[in-house]
């Protein structure tokens, strides 16, 4: 029995040393594992994003991009225009009209613009008080159900699409005043919230003259589907991120008041690397237009005349862009320029394109 227990102990031991061996050699190996990206996002809580192959920064800022940040208020707007719209139409078409919203996507104007199909009649419309554009984009099959409907069509299930040619002056014109009608309908949808008036800019065939912002920009698709007994289509409101930029803040909150939004400690992580990086400012005295003779002139002792006086302000530019003004001075043995005005409206305008 003594045997048995003095072997086991030797046994035990020998074991345990085993083990110990194991678990450096494991150690070692842990060492030298590096996290694969996969495994960097999934502690970093995030998701490959579908169809790109960036990786790292380029894909946190690929997500900030394209995120679609929860817009309560805008579902609420949007649930009371196709109520008012359904009855407008109703009245403007003398047809059983439903209308419903079939999805609220968010994703980059360049990929909705070749995402539209064709024909189609593209409307560039004017948000006056946001002092910016939009699109109401009225596929070719509820364009033919309007013709057919308003003049006077025998109701065919589907209305002849003709191909390979453009829509006819009658038609365009039948379009533009459906749009009218579903834009007055957006601005008293959106009037309890803030003042909204929209109107019609001009239509186009092409969505290549249809760009009323950048390619990257980010924009808000509202889809629309328009049944009028057996005939119908689909009609898509679209809004820049910038559009909707001066309402954002009660567009992301609830009536009583409560915001959503989601963890900001990026946000601000971002937010504090952008305000300590180095830029270049330049004090601009003047522009002038001079011809390649008078420049060829130009030498050592020469003088330029600018269009400014000595009292005037110069500008001060960053990356292009006029952000300040003030007059030109010294201070101690240096050229300065003392700050007279600060150009908001162009830092705004810059930044949130």
């Amino acid at each position: 029995m003594a045997d048995e227990t003095k072997l086991s102990e030797e046994e035990l031991a020998a074991q345990m040393e085993a083990m110990a061996s194991g678990g450096d050699a494991g150690a070692a190996e842990g060492e030298k594992k590096a996290l694969s990206q996969d495994e960097i996002d999934n502690l970093l809580g995030f998701e490959s994003v579908a169809g790109s192959n960036k990786t790292g920064i380029e894909a946190l800022l690929e997500r900030a991009l394209l995120s679609y940040e929860r817009l309560p208020m805008l579902e609420v707007v949007f649930d009371h225009f196709i109520r008012t719209l359904s009855s407008s139409l109703r009245n403007f078409t003398s047809e059983n009209v439903d209308v419903s919203v079939d999805a609220i996507t968010s994703l980059r104007f360049e990929d909705y613009m070749n995402s539209v199909p064709l024909p189609t009649i593209i409307n560039i419309f004017h948000a006056i008080e946001w002092e910016n554009y939009g699109l109401i984009v009225v596929d070719s099959s509820l364009s033919y159900s309007m013709v057919d409907v308003l003049l006077g069509g025998g109701g065919a299930k589907r209305p002849v699409k003709v191909e390979g040619r453009p829509f006819t002056t009658i038609e365009q014109d039948i379009v533009k005043s459906l749009v009218s009608v579903m834009l007055d309908d957006l601005s008293e949808a959106f009037n309890p919230l803030t003042p909204a008036t929209f109107r019609v800019e001009r239509s186009e065939t092409n969505p290549r003259f249809a760009a009323i912002c950048r390619p990257s920009n980010p924009v808000i698709v509202i889809s629309l589907k328009i049944d009028m007994d057996d005939r119908g289509g689909k009609a898509e409101i679209m809004f820049p991120y910038v559009t909707l930029e001066p309402i954002k803040g009660l567009l992301t909150q609830m009536f009583s008041g409560e915001d959503f939004g989601s963890d900001n400690s990026w946000e601000n992580y971002l937010s504090s690397e952008v305000r300590n990086t180095i830029v270049t400012v330049q004090a601009l005295l003047d522009r002038k237009k001079i011809t390649l003779k008078e420049l060829a002139s130009l030498k050592v002792g020469s003088t330029i005349i600018t269009n400014n006086t000595p009292n005037d302000n110069v500008a001060i530019e960053c990356n292009g862009v006029k952000v300040l003004s003030g007059k030109v001075g010294s201070s101690g043995s240096k050229i300065a320029v003392k700050i007279e005005d600060i150009h908001q409206k162009e830092i705004n305008k810059e930044l949130l394109e």
